[in-house]
């Protein structure tokens, strides 16, 4: 019966910029963050506004509005 040897690699730590080592985390925020179904939402109404004042635009144009204000609300 044949054995073989496996070397085990450990994964460099990350460091900053000046090398001191840092912990990876994950940082939330107070803010909430709106789903796509709600932005989708809110871009339609956009649009239906935009288009009954005859003013032009894109859907993307709508879109970022609608991400803009749910994220200030």
């Amino acid at each position: 019966m044949k054995t073989s040897k496996v070397k085990a690699i450990n994964k460099p730590k990350k460091t900053s910029e000046v090398g001191e080592i840092v912990k990876s985390e994950i940082v939330t925020t107070s803010e909430s963050v709106p789903s796509e179904e709600e932005i989708r939402k809110k871009a339609y109404e956009i649009y239906h506004q935009r288009i009954d004042h005859g003013k032009h635009g894109t859907a993307l144009d709508d879109w970022h509005k609608a991400e803009r204000l749910l994220k200030d609300s």
